[in-house]
């Protein structure tokens, strides 16, 4: 009987494949979990070591792990290539590596980009813990959790920069997230995106960290002065030696940014709610020539800039409710993004979706 007959309700086999799909849904963390448990174990390195292909004895040689655990780590790793983190040869029963695994290779002289530490930080307990809890904040009386602006700041009592700081593995953990990812998306935006840093003289990296994006940005552009602005004690913390002919300008991003050709504001403004965005912004105009080539490039996520990718939006989605749970600041669309850009005095943006899930924004005085 199909729906039409049967008063609207679905049939037996739409049932069936609804409770397949919902437990899909359900069981998703264990995807995660298991890549997360890959990474650590150092899965994509052992194949990568091995030549680019490995069986799972030989895994298990390879990872030192007890010879009991070798039918275990074969379930791990049959659902990791179901997931396309491995390919698998049938007859040679090896697994070998894909795009996505290549991506969590650290081996020195790999040729790769490693981005494992994003991986590891992003699946942290810290991080992970107060998703948990979405449903008990949302609901929340006590005073205690009433007060807490984020399910974060409930399950911790206290908000997400604060932990990073106190506690040092996380702190550490997040930072070689933050590093390995800014080094990720600024290779890619040098290589194949040159145009966005036409007509410059000087660029300021705000927030730019230990400076590898600005380094990479000088290297690839000799003619560009490249300088960072950081907070005092990320720019001491970086040794003279390793600045790269970088210049670091300790201070304050809400009070002032140096004078540049352009400004560069990288994964920046989605952890600041509007008005925030909006002083950093007005620091920014101040700092660009309102002539020729002045200009902000933001790189950061415009939900619904690859409308006809399903998959991008959803990874846009999935990043707004962790952003939501972990520090508040929401993921904005392109009206957002422009509300932001008029109030901060800007008169124009150009929205170019070239960086995977993020864009870059190119904001003009």
């Amino acid at each position: 009987m199909d729906a039409s007959r049967n008063g609207g309700l679905e049939t037996g086999a739409e049932l069936v494949q609804a409770q397949a799909e919902l437990w899909n849904h359900v069981f998703a963390y264990t995807r995660s979990m298991s890549l997360r448990c890959a990474v650590e174990l150092g899965i994509p390195d052992a194949v990568h070591r091995h030549g680019g292909a490995a069986t799972v004895p030989e895994l298990v040689a390879a990872l030192s792990l007890p010879p009991s655990r070798a039918p275990y780590l074969r379930r791990l790793m049959r659902l990791l290539a179901h997931a396309g983190f491995f390919s698998f040869d049938d007859a040679a029963a090896g697994y070998g590596l894909t795009p996505l695994s290549r991506l969590l290779v650290c081996s020195p002289g790999a040729g790769g980009q490693d981005l494992s530490p994003f991986a590891l930080a992003m699946l942290h307990p810290v991080i992970v813990s107060p998703s948990m809890s979405l449903a008990s904040w949302f609901r929340a009386t006590d005073a205690r959790n009433a007060a807490a602006r984020v399910p974060f700041d409930a399950a911790h009592g206290r908000d997400f920069w604060a932990v990073a700081k106190d506690d040092r593995e996380f702190g550490a953990a997040f930072n070689d997230a933050m590093a390995c990812d800014g080094r990720f998306v600024t290779d890619v935006l040098v290589r194949d995106h040159s145009y966005v840093f036409r007509g410059l003289a000087s660029l300021v990296d705000v927030g730019g960290g230990s400076g590898g994006a600005a380094r990479a940005i000088a290297a690839a552009f000799p003619h560009v002065r490249c300088s960072v602005l950081e907070l005092p004690h990320v720019v001491a913390s970086v040794p003279p030696g390793e600045r790269g002919g970088v210049e670091f300008v300790a201070g304050d991003m809400f009070e002032h940014v140096p004078k540049a050709d352009a400004v560069l504001l990288k994964w920046i403004l989605h952890g600041w709610d509007d008005e925030e965005c909006v002083r950093i912004l007005r620091r920014c105009r101040e700092a660009i020539p309102t002539k020729d080539s002045g200009r902000v490039i933001v790189m950061d996520l415009v939900v619904g800039s690859s409308p006809a990718d399903e998959r991008a939006t959803e990874t846009q989605l999935l990043w707004d409710v962790m952003m939501m749970g972990v520090v508040g600041s929401p993921e904005r669309d392109e009206r957002e993004w422009r509300k932001i850009f008029e109030d901060a005095g800007f008169s124009g943006y150009k929205i170019v979706a070239v960086l995977g899930i993020r864009s870059v924004i190119e904001v003009y005085p």
